[in-house]
């Protein structure tokens, strides 16, 4: 996901070409509060206009005790807009709020009942308290986001490139987004320029359970797309689990010995799970181009 700042209308004109799965127009800290009627007003007029592709096109609206979130939402919804980012979610209250409001103005702008999703941003000690009940909230969520920079302000702490900071966070969000079926989405990088630390931050997160990253450069794109997807080892690792576990079960075995190790259901079911992933990505990629 390749957020945008709504004020700067270079950088919308450039993420046109942006490989990225989900372009997000911010209107919130990217945005100086001075700037913010302005900003909602360049993302209002590019949303009709912006080629969208096979991606998604998501709006981060300002916090809902900002005063702002009303406004922004009236300017933005439309049948263009595939969903919300709802920062500051420190509880469900606020997912349902949002939900409430986005109900209204499908109904009375003609647009299908349900399709603008939502995805809360859990950047708070309170919100990492309250995930679960946030991550079930709404039908609308297809995700959740983790905020890292707002939790360390929370906790008083100061981020690190090691990210120790954030690792029982990251847990929380990675764990309440897979009880609810739903994608976490890693923390934004913030030290652009430094593209080893980019990396280093999403093979970590892979490794929690995320499957995707809130870009704030478009280098970090390339870099989130590569780590994220399957490579060719884990693919040849796949495909040896299931034709191994497939001529076991035609023996009449539940389990096979592979390399040393026994190859069970739930060995097996994540061997199935990568290669289902392997041909969505391949189904994404076969998608025209912005």
């Amino acid at each position: 996901m390749m957020s945008v700042p709504g004020i700067r209308p270079r950088f919308i004109d450039k993420a046109r070409a942006i490989p990225a799965d989900i372009i997000c127009f911010d209107l919130e800290d990217s945005v100086a509060w001075d700037d913010k009627p302005a900003a909602r007003r360049t993302v209002a007029e590019a949303l009709p206009e912006f080629p969208a592709g096979a991606r998604l096109l998501y709006v981060r609206i300002n916090a809902l005790d900002s005063g702002l979130a009303e406004e922004d939402l009236d300017a933005v919804v439309g049948p263009w807009l595939h969903g919300i980012n709802m920062p500051k979610s420190h509880d469900a209250a606020v997912i349902e709020r949002i939900d409430a409001y986005l109900t209204l103005l499908e109904r009375t702008r003609d647009i299908p009942a349900g399709q603008i999703k939502l995805i809360p941003w859990i950047e708070s000690a309170q919100a990492i308290a309250r995930a679960d009940e946030i991550c079930t909230a709404s039908p609308r969520l297809i995700g959740a986001a983790i905020g890292g920079e707002d939790y360390a302000t929370d906790l008083g702490i100061q981020r690190t490139p090691e990210g120790t900071e954030l690792a029982f966070a990251r847990a929380v969000v990675a764990n309440a987004c897979a009880a609810a079926a739903i994608v976490p989405i890693d923390t934004p990088t913030t030290n652009f320029t430094d593209l080893d630390q980019c990396e280093d931050d999403v093979r970590r997160a892979r490794q929690l359970g995320y499957r995707a990253k809130f870009c704030i450069h478009p280098t970090q794109v390339e870099i989130a797309n590569r780590v994220f997807a399957p490579s060719e080892e884990e693919m040849a690792w796949a495909k040896r689990v299931v034709d191994a576990y497939e001529g076991g079960k035609r023996r009449g075995h539940g389990a096979v010995a592979l390399d040393g190790v026994m190859i069970d259901d739930p060995i097996a079911e994540r061997a199935y799970n990568l290669l289902q992933w392997v041909e969505r990505i391949a189904e994404r990629e076969a998608q025209p181009e912005p």
